[in-house]
C-alpha cells in the first residue's frame, strides 16, 4: 500500500451498467474516493455455472477505475455461494441449533466446513488470484465478508464428524474428556467420541463444557477455513491481506488474524455510540502492533435493512468519526457501501449515492470528510499513535463463557463497553488488546470478566507485575476452569494464591443489600460475586450489609516490583461509577501513568507523536455539543500555524484540532 489515507467505499459493479459505472467513478472522483472494495458477493459472477468461471469482468474493472486514480482491495466471494452449489444439496447447507437447514438467497448460508464448499471456494478463489493478484491497482485482499456474522454454529452432519475428530485430539481418550466435563452428572457419561452430542435443542441446558468446547470447535473451524484462502491468494498476490471483523461476530477475533496482514473492522455506530466507535479503534489499532487498522466498512448517514434502521446520522459526525479513526491509528476509512441496492434486503441501508444516481443525505459530509482528510493527511503521515500505558485485556475465551453462562442475562461484549467507558471518563489513554499480546510498555493492565484465565495469561500477567507493573482482576475474573468447570483447589484457582486471598464465597449478590467500602466512598456491589479473606494481601475494600458482611472484595498484594489488586464485585449506580474511577486513577497514579488528559465529556483526544519526538493532541467532538479540554501547556495550532496558550481549548460541535505541544522535557 501507498503511503497515504485511503477514502474507500464498498462497490458492486455487478449490479451496473457500463454507463452508471461511468457515471460512479465521476462522482468517486468528485467525492475523493481512492480506493474500493468488491467481489465479497459476487460468486455468481465469477463463476455462474460450475467450472465455467470468467474473471474478466472484474479485471476490467480494476484497470478502469486504476486509470481513475481508484485502487481496489479484492475480496473472496464466498459469502455467497451461487445456486448451483445449493441447490438440491441440503447436505451442504448450514444447519442452525432448531436444526432447521438454510435455504438458498442470503449470505452465509452453506457450511463453511463441507469438503465440496471448501474445494470450490479454493478453486474460484485460485482463478480470481490468478486473474487480477498482480493487476495495478490492487493494494490488498479482504477474505470472505463478516465471517460468523449472521451464524454461528453449524450443527449438520459434515459438522458433526468433525466435532468427533476435534475432540479426539483435543483429549485422546474418552475416558479424559469425561474426567474434564465431570459427565457422570445427570448420566451424560459418553462411551465414545462418536457419543458426544453436538448442543441442539435439550429440554434444559447442556453441560456447560459441551456448549463451550462446541463454541470453540466452530470458532478454530472457521479459522482454519480462512488460512486455507490465504493459502491459495499468497502464492499469486503479494497485497496484503485482511479481514472485516466485528467484536460481536461468533469467532476467535485473535485467531482469526493470527495469520492476516493487516487489521480491520466493520462498525455501524448512531451518533449516540461514539463510545464503542473509540472502544473498536483502541482494539484494532493494537491487533498488528506498528501496522496501521482500517475501518472497512461504515454508514454515511443511517444502515438499515427490511426490517429496520438507525437513526440519521447529524451532520458533522462522520468527519468527526474519520478523523479520531486516522488520529488513533487507522490509514483506512471506508462506507458501506457506493450506490444503494435498488434490490435485495438492504434498500433501506445510507448510501453515497443513491439507487436513481444522486448524492443522498450523507453526500455532503463525506466530502466533508475528504477535504478534512487532506487537511490532516501530513501531519498523519509524520507522526504515529502514542501508545497507552493503562491497558484492558479483550478476551475471545470470555465471550464465549459468557454465552454459555449469561447469568443475569449478561453479555461480555455489553460489559467490557461499559468498563471501558468508565475507563475514559477519567481521561486516561488506553489500549485495548488480546489476551496474547505483548505487555511492554504498559504499567496497568486491567482483566474485568474473564471467567476463565489460563496458565499462560496468568504467567504474563505475573511477569508483568514483578516488572513493576500493576494488575488489576476483575469482577467476575478467575472461576471457571478451561472446560468450563469449577475450580476444586481454590475458588478462583491459581488466582487466589497469586493474589493472596481465600475466596469465601461466590454467588450473586445483586439486590441482597451488600454495600462495598473503598477509597472513602461507599456504593452497592452487584453480579455474580467472589468475596475474600486476606491471606497476605492488604484490604482495600470491606463489605457491609448482605449475606456476607465482615468480608472483603477488594484487596491488594504486593509481587516484586509492582501490584496485583484483585477486585471481587462490581459496584453499581453512580456511587459505584465514583468509586471505580477512583480505583483506576489511584493505581494509575502508582503506575505513574502519565498519557492522560482533561476533557469535557464527549470530547476525545488522541495523542500522537513525531519522529523527533514532538507531541501532537488531536482533540475531536464526537457528542455534537462542542466541549472543551485543558492543554497543559502552551502550544501550536499544527493545522493552521497559531500560538495556543496553556489551559482550557474549546472545541466545536463535531471539530477537530491538532495542537502541538512546545516543550524541550518530557512528552507529559
Amino acid at each position: 500500500m501507498e503511503r497515504k489515507l485511503y477514502h474507500g467505499t464498498a462497490y458492486y459493479p455487478e449490479l451496473w451498467d457500463e454507463r452508471t459505472m461511468e457515471e460512479d467513478i465521476r462522482y468517486m472522483k468528485e467525492a475523493g474516493i481512492n480506493v474500493v472494495r468488491m467481489g465479497e458477493f459476487a460468486w455468481a459472477k465469477m463463476e455462474p455455472e460450475q467450472d465455467k468461471i470468467d474473471l474478466s469482468f472484474f479485471a476490467a474493472i480494476i484497470r478502469k477505475l486504476y486509470e481513475n486514480g481508484i485502487q481496489t482491495i479484492m475480496c473472496t466471494p464466498t459469502p455467497t455461494p451461487p445456486i448451483w452449489l445449493s441447490h438440491n444439496h441440503p447436505e451442504r447447507m448450514f444447519v442452525d441449533a432448531e436444526g432447521r437447514t438454510m435455504s438458498h438467497g442470503a449470505r452465509q448460508h452453506a457450511c463453511t466446513n463441507h469438503p465440496f464448499y471448501r474445494e470450490r471456494s479454493r478453486m474460484v478463489i485460485e482463478a480470481l488470484a490468478k486473474a487480477v493478484g498482480r493487476l495495478p491497482g490492487v493494494i490488498g485482499w479482504q477474505t470472505d465478508n463478516e465471517f460468523k456474522c449472521h451464524v454461528a454454529e453449524c450443527y449438520c452432519e459434515t459438522c458433526k464428524g468433525l466435532w468427533h475428530e476435534w475432540l479426539r485430539a483435543r483429549y485422546g481418550t474418552i475416558e479424559k474428556l469425561n474426567e474434564a466435563w465431570g459427565t457422570q452428572i445427570w448420566s451424560q457419561l459418553y462411551q465414545s467420541f462418536k457419543q458426544v452430542p453436538q448442543p441442539v435443542r435439550t429440554p434444559f441446558l447442556h453441560n456447560s463444557s459441551l456448549s463451550t468446547m462446541y463454541r470453540m470447535f466452530s470458532r478454530d473451524k472457521i479459522a482454519e477455513f480462512q488460512d486455507k484462502q490465504l493459502a491459495v491468494i499468497r502464492r499469486y498476490s503479494d497485497a496484503p491481506i485482511t479481514h472485516n471483523d466485528a467484536i460481536g461476530f461468533q469467532s476467535n477475533h485473535e485467531r482469526m488474524f493470527a495469520n492476516l496482514d493487516f487489521a480491520s473492522f466493520d462498525g455501524y455506530p448512531n451518533t449516540d455510540q461514539y463510545m464503542i466507535l473509540l472502544m473498536n479503534y483502541d482494539l484494532w489499532r493494537n491487533v498488528k502492533p506498528g501496522v496501521p487498522f482500517w475501518v472497512m466498512e461504515t454508514s454515511t448517514s443511517h444502515n438499515g435493512h427490511l426490517q429496520g434502521y438507525q437513526k440519521t446520522h447529524k451532520n458533522g459526525f462522520l468527519t468527526a468519526e474519520a478523523v479520531a479513526a486516522y488520529a488513533l491509528g487507522a490509514q483506512g476509512f471506508s462506507y458501506w457501501l457506493w450506490r444503494q441496492q435498488r434490490t435485495g434486503c438492504e434498500q433501506p441501508h445510507g448510501a453515497v449515492l443513491s439507487a436513481w444516481g444522486k448524492p443522498t443525505v450523507g453526500y455532503q459530509n463525506v466530502q466533508r470528510t475528504e477535504q478534512a482528510r487532506k487537511e490532516i493527511e501530513p501531519l498523519i503521515l509524520s507522526t504515529k499513535p502514542v501508545q497507552a500505558e493503562l491497558a484492558i485485556t479483550w478476551s475471545d475465551s470470555a465471550k464465549v463463557f459468557f454465552q454459555t453462562e449469561s447469568l443475569e442475562n449478561l453479555t461480555y461484549q455489553s460489559l467490557i463497553v461499559d468498563w471501558y467507558t468508565m475507563v475514559a471518563e477519567t481521561g486516561l489513554h488506553r489500549d485495548l488488546l488480546f489476551e496474547n499480546a505483548d505487555l511492554d510498555g504498559h504499567k496497568v493492565l486491567m482483566s474485568p470478566f474473564m471467567p476463565y484465565m489460563s496458565d499462560a495469561y496468568l504467567e504474563r500477567a505475573k511477569a508483568f507485575v514483578e516488572e513493576g507493573g500493576i494488575w488489576i482482576v476483575g469482577p467476575m475474573s478467575g472461576g471457571r476452569t478451561e472446560e468450563h468447570t469449577v475450580h476444586m483447589d481454590a475458588g478462583l484457582g491459581k488466582l487466589d494464591e497469586l493474589a493472596g486471598v481465600e475466596t469465601l464465597y461466590t454467588f450473586p449478590v445483586t439486590d441482597t443489600g451488600t454495600v462495598g467500602h473503598a477509597f472513602g466512598e461507599a456504593a452497592g456491589l452487584s453480579l455474580w460475586s467472589a468475596l475474600f479473606e486476606a491471606k497476605g494481601a492488604t484490604v482495600i475494600g470491606t463489605v457491609e450489609g448482605g449475606a456476607a458482611p465482615e468480608t472483603t472484595f477488594l484487596t491488594e498484594k504486593r509481587v516484586g516490583k509492582g501490584k496485583i489488586v484483585m477486585l471481587g464485585s462490581m459496584p453499581e449506580g453512580e456511587q459505584g461509577r465514583t468509586l471505580l474511577r477512583k480505583l483506576v486513577n489511584r493505581y494509575a497514579e502508582e503506575a505513574g501513568v502519565t498519557v492522560r488528559s482533561e476533557a469535557s465529556v464527549g470530547t476525545a483526544v488522541a495523542p500522537r507523536i513525531s519522529a523527533d519526538g514532538s507531541l501532537y493532541w488531536f482533540v475531536i467532538n464526537m457528542d455534537g455539543n462542542g466541549g472543551c479540554v485543558i492543554l497543559p501547556r502552551q502550544g501550536v495550532d499544527a493545522l493552521m500555524g497559531e500560538p495556543v496558550p496553556a489551559g482550557r481549548l474549546e472545541v466545536g460541535p463535531y471539530s477537530y484540532r491538532a495542537i502541538k505541544f512546545i516543550s524541550t522535557h518530557t512528552m507529559y
